[in-house]
C-alpha cells in the first residue's frame, strides 16, 4: 500500500490562501491535506523543500502546441504526449490542446486524436478547444480565409456527438457565424462556448450568453473593441458577470495598462484568466514554423507572419504569471490564480485540479520566491 508523503520547507498556497510552517500531504495521485509541521505523521515519506512557495499547476486552456510540435500540422496522439510533457515541465499541468480553423478533414483527425489520448489517460490532457471555423472573416486574425465559415445543420450535429465523447470541449465561435438556438444546443450537449474572432455588438454579445456563451477568447484580441458607443465584445464582458474570459499576457497582445483596467472593471462572479496561447516554439528553440502553409518567425519573445500579424504566442503559462506580477503588478496569489483555480473553474472542475485541497489531483509545482519554477509534480509523480 502507497505511503503518504508530505512536502515540507516551503509556504504553500492552496489556490485560496496562504500556509506557513504547514505540510502539503498526499498519497498516490491525489492531495489529503494541508497540515501544521508539527501535526506530520512520523510515518510519512518527507520531502523538505528549500524555501520558495509551493501552488497548484496551471491549468492551459489554449495550447496549439510546444516541445517542437504543432497541433493543427499533425494531431495524433504522439504529437499531443509531446505537446503535454512539453508544458508539464513548465508549469502546466493541465492542458487543452487547441485546434485553430482547419479542414473538416483535419477537424475530423484532431477529435480522434483526443479521444484516443483521453482514453490512454494521457498526463495532462484535460480536453480540447476549437477555435473555429465558425467564425467572423472581419475577426480572422491568424486563422485562414478559406476555413472560416458560418455553422450549418450538420456542423451543429457532429458537434454535439464530439461533445458526447469529449467530456471537456470548447468552442471559439463568433454570434456572426453561428445561431443563437445553435450556441443553446451545444451548451446542452455539455460544450464551453467561448465568444471570439467576432465583430459583434454589445447586445449580440449578451443574446449570446442569454444562449449558453460562458466564455469569451484572448480577450482585445480579433473582437469587437469597447467604443463609446458601442461596447462590443469587450464591454460585454467586462460588465456581464456570466462571461469568464482567457488574456494573453506576453508583452505584446495587450498593453498592460489595459490588462490592469480590465482587471479591474470586470463584474463577477466571472472572472479573467490567463491563457498561453502558446504555439510549438514553446519549450523548444524553434526559430520558424508553419501554420496552414504561412510562414511564421520567432522573433523577439513574440510570433509574427509575413504581414506581421501575431500568430499566437510564444509563451508558457508560468510566463505570463510572472509578467502579471512584474509588468502588471498584481499580487503573485492572483496571478497564480488566473492560471488555475480560474480557468479549472471555466470547466467546472475546481475541486479536482487548480487547487490544493482534499481529494483534489496531487498536480503541484515548487516555485522560488520570483516564481521562477524548480520542480513540477503531476500526479503525485515528479517531472523530470
Amino acid at each position: 500500500m502507497a505511503k503518504k508523503k508530505s512536502f515540507v520547507g516551503a509556504t504553500i498556497f492552496d489556490g485560496f490562501k496562504r500556509h506557513l510552517n504547514s505540510a502539503l500531504i498526499i498519497k498516490n495521485n491525489k492531495v489529503v491535506e494541508i497540515i501544521a509541521e508539527e501535526k506530520i505523521d512520523p510515518e510519512t515519506e518527507q520531502i523538505v523543500l528549500a524555501g520558495g512557495l509551493i501552488t497548484p499547476g496551471f491549468v492551459d486552456l489554449q495550447v496549439n502546441g510546444g516541445g517542437g510540435v504543432l497541433f493543427n500540422d499533425n494531431p495524433s496522439l504522439e504529437n499531443l504526449k509531446t505537446i503535454c510533457e512539453a508544458h508539464a515541465k513548465l508549469g502546466s499541468t493541465s492542458i487543452m490542446p487547441t485546434l485553430i480553423s482547419d479542414s473538416p478533414e483535419l477537424n475530423k483527425q484532431a477529435i480522434s486524436a483526443i479521444t484516443d489520448a483521453l482514453d490512454q489517460q494521457v498526463n495532462g490532457l484535460i480536453g480540447l478547444h476549437l477555435e473555429g471555423p465558425h467564425l467572423a472573416l472581419a475577426r480572422k486574425g491568424a486563422h485562414k480565409e478559406n476555413f472560416i465559415r458560418p455553422m450549418k445543420e450538420f456542423d451543429c450535429l457532429e458537434l454535439e456527438s464530439v461533445a458526447n465523447k469529449v467530456p471537456k470541449l470548447m468552442l471559439t465561435i463568433a454570434p456572426e457565424a453561428v445561431s443563437s438556438e445553435q450556441i443553446t444546443r451545444l451548451s446542452n450537449a455539455g460544450a464551453i462556448i467561448s465568444l471570439g474572432h467576432t465583430d459583434c455588438t454589445f447586445n449580440q454579445a449578451a443574446e449570446a450568453v442569454v444562449a449558453g456563451a460562458t466564455c469569451a477568447t484572448h480577450l482585445f484580441n480579433a473582437m469587437s473593441p469597447f467604443g463609446s458607443r458601442e461596447p462590443g465584445l469587450v464591454g460585454a464582458v467586462l460588465n456581464n458577470g456570466k462571461l469568464f474570459s482567457g488574456i494573453i499576457a506576453d508583452g505584446f497582445h495587450v498593453n498592460k495598462i489595459s490588462i490592469n483596467l480590465a482587471l479591474r472593471a470586470k463584474k463577477g462572479p466571472g472572472a479573467l484568466f490567463l491563457v498561453s496561447d502558446a504555439m510549438s516554439t514553446v519549450g523548444s528553440d524553434q526559430k520558424n514554423l508553419f501554420l496552414n502553409d504561412r510562414l511564421i518567425t520567432r522573433s523577439q519573445g513574440k510570433l509574427i507572419l509575413e504581414d506581421g500579424t501575431l500568430a499566437g504566442a510564444d509563451i508558457s503559462l508560468s510566463d505570463a504569471v510572472r509578467y502579471m506580477v512584474n509588468e502588471v503588478g498584481i499580487l503573485q496569489d492572483d496571478a497564480i490564480r488566473m492560471a488555475s483555480l480560474i480557468p479549472a473553474k471555466v470547466l467546472g472542475v475546481e475541486s479536482e485540479i487548480g487547487c490544493l485541497v482534499p481529494e483534489a489531483q496531487a498536480d503541484f509545482l515548487w516555485m522560488k520566491n520570483d516564481l521562477e519554477i524548480e520542480k513540477v509534480w503531476v500526479g503525485g509523480k515528479e517531472q523530470s
